[in-house]
């Protein structure tokens, strides 16, 4: 299996409605965080991850999470 391209080596910290989002996983997306259809071609898939109600949220930007899209810490030891 490919590995993902580290965009960052800390989390993205964004305040999103509530809503569906597709969070780029394999790092080449234009428009990280978010999936650009950048994958086609590749073993990778967009994680998708849906919101109820407006947060603020920290999303993944090592790609390398064990949280979904979310960050948890993985960044820290790469």
């Amino acid at each position: 299996m490919s590995q993902p391209i580290i965009v960052a080596k800390q989390p993205t910290v964004l305040e999103l409605e509530p809503g569906t989002y597709y969070k780029c996983a394999c790092g080449k997306s234009n428009g990280q965080p978010f999936c650009d259809g950048s994958h086609k071609g590749t073993e990778f898939l967009p994680t998708r991850f849906k919101l109820e109600e407006k947060k603020k949220v920290a999303l993944c930007a090592c790609n390398y999470s064990n949280n979904s899209a979310f960050c948890d810490g993985t960044h820290a030891k790469l």
